[in-house]
């Protein structure tokens, strides 16, 4: 991320001084160094709204002024520069302001009276710091907004996947790490044949229905091995001699470290095509 030199001589520059002498002399130092945007008011009162309007890159401001002076204009920057950095440069002929002026917030200070390379350095250098904080700043922005769109982005995308899973299925569900349901789509519970006890802990539950068991077996074990199962078939009978065949398909899930976080998985009712080929292979 860099500064170029003529972003430093474009930047905004608002000299303060109740002194038109000195005004015209920092003007014409900041001219003859190429800076292009420079203005200037010898009122201190106007300072705070003229930065609210115009956000000044840097703020060149005397400390001793009649009526208000420039720690009591900083007092008033810092409702206005709400992210806590205020770019005040500070002008005094007092040694002894200039830690006081560190302290209120200001960036740097020059001495009174000038010495032009000391004020010049001393300018580019605050400019370089405030364009690159400020380019942070916008950066900053642009990345949250980057990785709000890109979210809404995902959930968009996640919220299509499963619907286009639900319409090519009977059922979808998800588990989270206790074997818990989160997501339910369709009647899932009853046709994985499981029920939860009081403590909430999943059940295999085998009242009503004659389950193959060795079929069951191979979906516990894959759940429990949190493997993932593809095109699963088990069957079941019920009260009334019918058979019905039931299909699944499981992944475990796992987050960015690797840790498992549940199960998702899909299934569907395939008793006529099981009936259907088995007729065939009679034929």
């Amino acid at each position: 991320m860099m500064i170029s030199a003529q972003d430093i001589l474009n930047a905004n520059i608002l000299i303060v001084d109740d002194q038109d002498s000195n005004i015209l002399l920092l003007g014409e130092m900041l001219s003859d160094a190429g800076y292009t945007c420079i203005a200037s008011t010898t009122d201190p009162y106007a300072v705070c709204e003229l930065h609210r309007c115009n956000r000044y890159d840097l703020i060149l401001l005397d400390l001793q002024m009649p009526g208000m002076d420039g720690f009591q204009v900083m007092e008033g920057l810092k409702d206005i520069e709400t992210g806590g950095y205020i770019p005040v440069l500070v002008i005094t002929a007092q040694p002894g302001h200039k830690l006081k002026a560190l302290a209120a917030g200001a960036k740097d200070f020059v001495s009174k009276p000038f010495e032009l390379i000391e004020v010049q350095t001393r300018i580019r250098n605050m400019l370089e710091v405030r364009l690159l904080y400020k380019k942070l700043e916008h950066y900053n922005q642009v990345l949250e907004q980057t990785v709000l769109e890109r979210t809404a982005e995902l959930c968009e995308s996640e919220a299509r996947f499963r619907r286009l899973t639900e319409l090519s299925s009977d059922w979808y569900w998800e588990q989270d790490e206790n074997g818990r349901f989160t997501k339910t789509f369709g009647p899932v519970l009853e046709m994985l044949g499981i029920r939860f006890d009081d403590a909430l802990d999943t059940v295999w539950d085998d009242r009503d229905v004659l389950w193959n068991e060795t079929e069951r077996d191979i979906l516990k074990a894959n759940l429990a091995g949190r493997r993932p199962f593809l095109d699963l078939v088990y069957s079941r009978t019920h009260p009334d001699g019918l058979s019905q065949y039931l299909m699944v398909s499981g992944e475990p899930m796992f987050d960015p470290s690797g840790r498992f976080t549940g199960y998702r998985g899909i299934g569907k009712d395939v008793t006529e095509t099981m009936i259907a080929n088995d007729e065939a292979k009679k034929t």
